[in-house]
């Protein structure tokens, strides 16, 4: 049955992102706002496909790579979808609604089904760990690409040329107030993560800090991505110069992650 579920809410996915494509490309507000309602029913089948993937006696395992990149998904576009409640921000559903359509699409073909009788292999820590991190990471990604965006705006108005892309993409000031809240709580999700993680090593190897190749690169990623969140919020650095270092600190972030992650 979940993987029904997924099935169905990448099938609405998919159609909310050729909606997205042809309403950016026309431009057509109304193909946009159908876009939008297509992520709305594909989060909630989504949501029942978590619940029904976690129903049973096994829980499958949260640290594997294939169950990681749909929740990513998913709480983008849900984290999308609660943004536009207060920002007009129909344009980001052309990028946001086909990451939700991989992201279902990497849950359908890599993840393997949970061993019946194993047992749980992690403490509870590593599931917080994951959640957070995840989460936190998701959020990070949101900002760099609400500071891609905003970018391209900038650069279009300053070209003084109506276009598509003008019409079609959010205001400055909406993309950098998206920026803002995003880069805000995804730090602090991520910082809970890393903190989590450290439990998480505590309760498995006795010791807070693992010492990994893994584990190194995402303190340094950590560390710089807090220099820029202080530059963004305590030293009043400008929109445009933002805009730049949340793409920064999360192409950081994600080679951190999930690069060395995979090399190590």
């Amino acid at each position: 049955m979940p993987f029904e579920f997924y099935q169905l809410a990448g099938a609405f996915y998919l159609a909310a992102a050729l909606a997205a494509a042809l309403g950016h490309t026309l431009p057509s507000a109304r193909l946009s706002r159908a876009a939008v309602a297509g992520l709305a029913v594909g989060v909630v089948v989504q949501a029942a496909a978590f619940w029904s993937l976690h129903e049973g006696e096994r829980t499958p395992p949260l640290t594997d790579l294939a169950y990681v990149v749909p929740f990513v998904a998913w709480i983008v576009t849900l984290f999308y979808l609660l943004l536009l409640l207060r920002v007009r921000l129909l344009g980001l559903a052309v990028v946001v609604a086909p990451s939700a359509f991989i992201g279902t699409f990497v849950q359908f073909l890599g993840a393997p089904a949970p061993e019946i009788g194993a047992e749980p292999a992690s403490p509870i820590w590593s599931h917080v760990h994951v959640l957070l991190a995840s989460t936190g990471l998701a959020l990070l990604a949101v900002a760099g690409v609400a500071g891609a965006l905003y970018l391209r705006r900038h650069r279009v108005i300053k070209s003084k040329r109506r276009s598509a892309v003008r019409i079609s993409l959010p205001s400055l000031e909406a993309l950098d107030r998206v920026n803002a809240l995003s880069l805000a709580v995804g730090f602090l999700l991520l910082s809970l993560g890393v903190a989590t993680g450290m439990l998480w090593t505590q309760a498995v190897d006795g010791r807070l800090w693992p010492g990994t190749p893994h584990a190194n690169a995402t303190l340094v990623a950590w560390l710089v991505l807090a220099v820029l969140v202080t530059a963004r919020f305590a030293a009043g650095q400008g929109a445009r110069q933002s805009a730049l270092s949340s793409m920064a600190g999360f192409v950081l972030m994600l080679l951190a992650v999930v690069g060395v992650g995979m090399l190590a």
